[in-house]
């Protein structure tokens, strides 16, 4: 029987009882209808699963014991930080989820020339709050435990910052001068991966990409949406350098 994992940010010792944050608390009691004694996994993004039992329930919350501690050797080889244009609600939960699910490393998001979604800064603060909770949602589901970081959302023209200088850098083109069949990587080295919004790079952002080491790669002949563009482009590099 596969056991409910639920992610909690809080230090987790094995033998030590803690009290479960409000939004664990309801989805294993409410949500999950666990009572008194049921078992359930804990994950704190340090690597490890943490099997547990709910020692109380109350209206209040509930409370746990940590019983052991387990290893979980599943993240990928290969390093991937996916660099997302930001792309309209659904669709851009839907990038996050699924590219965690496919084992991307980090994720940033970038307002580019053709970005769709304009928010202030209260309602981008609220925005990436909840794009960090689909993250940790897709990795109670996938059983990763490590969560990958989703950056600040950057202009693209600030990108180059926030970036590993060692990574190989690619967006996708169909007229890109790179084909995956040439691409060489080296052990150890990451892949950076920016993908346009729903709009596409402006030439503008091209031109900003290249300054920034980004070379085109062609995946083939068709235009992919921002939405199947990076997935499809994940799920080729895992298969070819990562664990797929």
């Amino acid at each position: 029987m596969r056991l409910t994992r639920c992610h909690v940010d809080l230090p987790l010792v094995p033998g030590r009882g803690l009290r479960l944050p409000g939004d664990a608390a309801s989805h294993l009691t409410r949500v999950l209808r666990l009572r008194e004694g049921d078992a359930c996994v804990l994950f704190n993004g340090d690597g490890h699963d943490y099997p547990a039992r709910l020692t109380a329930v109350d209206k209040r919350g509930a409370e746990a014991e940590v019983l052991s501690a387990t290893p979980v050797d599943n993240e990928s080889p290969l390093r991937i930080t996916l660099v997302q244009g930001i792309a309209r609600g659904e669709k851009m939960d839907l990038i996050l989820q699924k590219a965690t699910e496919l084992g991307v490393a980090a994720i940033v998001p970038v307002n580019a020339e053709r970005t769709e979604v304009k928010l202030d800064a209260d309602r981008m603060a609220k925005r990436l709050v909840h794009w960090r909770s689909v993250v940790v949602a897709a990795c109670e589901q996938s059983g990763r435990a490590v969560v990958p970081e989703v950056a600040a959302p950057v202009a693209l023209a600030q990108l180059a910052t926030q970036l590993a200088p060692g990574d190989m850098r690619l967006t996708l083109d169909p007229r890109g001068e790179r084909a995956l069949s040439e691409l060489e990587h080296r052990d150890g080295g990451g892949i950076t991966l920016a993908i346009g919004p729903e709009g596409g790079w402006s030439p503008r952002d091209r031109e900003l990409l290249a300054q920034a080491g980004f070379a085109g790669l062609r995946l083939g002949p068709r235009i992919l949406r921002t939405e199947t563009a990076g997935l499809a482009a994940i799920a080729v590099l895992q298969s070819r350098f990562g664990d797929l």
